[in-house]
């Protein structure tokens, strides 16, 4: 056989068709787009650096990060030898596989959770222990009982993508403490920027574990989602490791100024953050008026429970040029997940939402 066995069992992402695309064929002037967990702010003060940088285009770019490596240090309280940058966290998550496994190792996710991480581990031929999430929670308790000598990684989306739901400090406390040292905890927070209070002080345990690694993007809060820059936190040891077997040239120049700049502009954070956290209490308050089962959400984003299969709604709202985010192949055959847009934007999906369930009674 030509090929690894375990790729055969691998179901490829599969991308939806561009915005300008499904204008032409549904024969719609507007699309708006609530299926990818975009902000729908373009951060246009990032338009100088890019603009700038366009006269270096001919020449690669600096493989180090040297400038942004610098700012996030400062701004994380880190060394800037613990810091890992990633064509977003996707290919963190690869070489943290990468770096890890070997023949007959375990790789322990939760079910339902970001689906990168069991697609990625089974390419690395790692094998797979699934832990069924409890009300839509990581179950940790039955997630620390699972590790064995095989056990390498244990990924943990936090907040959760798709579910939305996030685990607290004293959780993640009593979690860590069960978990050896020789096993690698993998804290992808990539809705960190969204989460409430309570949300786990990670970099303090990492600090007195060492076996963690903190994964946070660009892509989100930032707005950043079409250059494509993540980067891990770990200590020098593994940040040394995950370094070395990187691309050198993997974080291109525009991904590089704009990072930096976004790193500098805490008023857009906060701006960004303040407008979804208002965006989502009006689908909250819309979705109970009409008696729409929701969970409350650490993200970005809102867990919408059907209650039905959500096929005839998909289509329904894609017609009237509304994306959502269907959960089948996550697991979760009714429900969908619909992102915090513009209020128009949200306006429109509760209003079509409506309309859908009003020609079904």
């Amino acid at each position: 056989m030509l090929f690894k066995k375990g790729l055969s069992k691998i179901i490829p992402y599969e991308p939806g068709k561009p915005i300008e695309e499904l204008k032409r064929s549904l024969r719609l002037k507007e699309i708006y787009k609530l299926a990818s967990n975009e902000i729908p702010f373009v951060p246009v003060y990032i338009r100088k650096a890019i603009c700038e940088e366009i006269n270096n285009i001919n020449r690669y770019p600096e493989a180090n990060c040297f400038y942004l490596r610098k700012s996030l240090a400062v701004r994380l309280k880190v060394k800037e030898s613990q810091i890992i940058f990633g064509n977003g966290s996707d290919e963190l998550i690869t070489l943290v596989l990468r770096a890890t496994i070997e023949d007959k190792d375990e790789v322990i996710v939760g079910y339902p959770t970001f689906l990168i991480y069991e697609l990625q581990a089974r390419v690395h031929g790692a094998k797979i222990i699934r832990v069924p999430f409890k009300d839509l929670r990581y179950d940790l308790v039955s997630m620390a009982k699972k590790v064995n000598k095989k056990t390498k990684v244990i990924f943990i989306a936090n907040p959760d993508n798709p579910t939305g739901t996030y685990l607290n400090q004293k959780e993640i406390e009593k979690f860590i403490k069960s978990i050896p040292k020789n096993v690698l905890v993998v804290f992808d927070e990539a809705y960190f920027d969204f989460a409430p209070s309570d949300f786990p002080k990670t970099f303090d345990f990492l600090r007195k574990r060492g076996n963690i690694v903190i994964m946070r993007t660009f892509s989100k809060v930032y707005g950043l989602a079409g250059l494509r820059i993540g980067y891990a936190v770990a200590t020098e040891e593994i940040a040394n490791v995950l370094n070395k077997i990187r691309e050198p040239f993997n974080i291109n120049r525009f991904a590089q100024v704009a990072a930096l700049a976004a790193v500098k502009n805490e008023k857009f954070l906060k701006n960004t953050r303040t407008y979804i956290l208002n965006e989502k209490e009006y689908l909250y308050k819309e979705l109970s008026r009409l008696n729409v089962s929701f969970r409350k959400s650490a993200t970005n984003f809102v867990l919408i429970e059907f209650k039905k299969d959500t096929s005839n709604l998909n289509a329904y709202l894609l017609k009237k040029g509304i994306i959502i985010r269907p959960l089948s192949g996550w697991g979760l055959k009714n429900y969908f997940r619909v992102t915090a847009g513009f209020r128009k934007e949200n306006e429109k999906f509760i209003s079509c939402l409506e309309s859908y369930l009003n020609t079904e009674e």
